[in-house]
């Protein structure tokens, strides 16, 4: 589940359980909102699929493979 009107993650945003890069975004309905790396979204979001309104996942953004200087 994504949303249009979720805003980008960016670099400052850290995962809520171990500090890392967080790329997805999970909304509750309670109101509050919890980031998770790739590897903790994997493994909470399965839990928080009912009490969610949103999940917003970049972790596809791990896979990207974007050319290097190296590469050309």
């Amino acid at each position: 589940m994504t949303t249009a009107l979720a805003t980008e993650l960016t670099a400052s945003d850290r995962c809520d359980r171990c500090g890392a890069q967080a790329y997805i975004r999970a909304r509750l309905v309670s109101g509050g909102e919890l980031l998770f790396c790739a590897h903790h979204g994997r493994q909470h979001l399965p839990a928080l699929m009912g009490k969610a309104i949103d999940i917003h996942d970049e972790s596809d953004r791990l896979h990207d493979t974007s050319t290097t200087a190296d590469e050309r």
